[in-house]
């Protein structure tokens, strides 16, 4: 890889880790777990990009990258880590909205698949056919992914307001 590679790929690191970090924290639904995603996430763009000498769309691959990661590591029945912290005193004081704190409780209960397809959808902006793509299925599987997620979130929101 050449000097100019290695600085394209160092400047994209730098300039999309904020955008991927939002798009985990939605697959997610906890800042921790959102942050080692990103983490692994660009650790494999990176060698990825090294290992085939630059990759022609490094967004698509860290997006696709991102959600498998995300995927594989719900599919296992442990995990390596596991948070043993202390609990504050106090609670901190909340910026999101009451909305905002509901739907995202409801995205995080939604399968790990209808959850990517939702974030890529309706987060990333991206089209039926583009999120096929990344995720590697049909479109007609993403279309119902979206429609029941969606149910399934405007249900709790009309839950959350009964």
């Amino acid at each position: 890889m050449t000097r100019g590679d290695e600085a394209a790929l160092h400047a994209f690191v730098e300039g999309r880790r904020t955008a991927l970090f939002r798009s985990a924290y939605l697959l997610c639904g906890n800042r921790d777990e959102a942050e080692d995603l990103v983490q692994t996430t660009l650790v494999k763009v990176v060698l990825g990009a090294r290992r085939h000498g630059g990759l022609e769309s490094l967004e698509a691959y860290a997006r696709k990258t991102l959600v498998n990661t995300f995927i594989s590591a719900r599919r296992r029945f442990w995990r390596r880590e596991h948070a043993y912290g202390e609990v504050p005193d106090a609670a901190g004081r909340s910026v999101d909205s009451d909305t905002g704190l509901m739907v995202r409780a409801a995205l995080a209960e939604l399968a790990p698949k209808q959850r990517a397809v939702l974030v890529l959808r309706y987060w990333e902006d991206l089209s039926v056919a583009a999120t096929a793509q990344v995720l590697d299925m049909r479109e007609s599987t993403v279309k119902s992914h979206t429609a029941r997620g969606l149910a399934a979130l405007r249900a709790a929101v009309r839950e959350e307001y009964a």
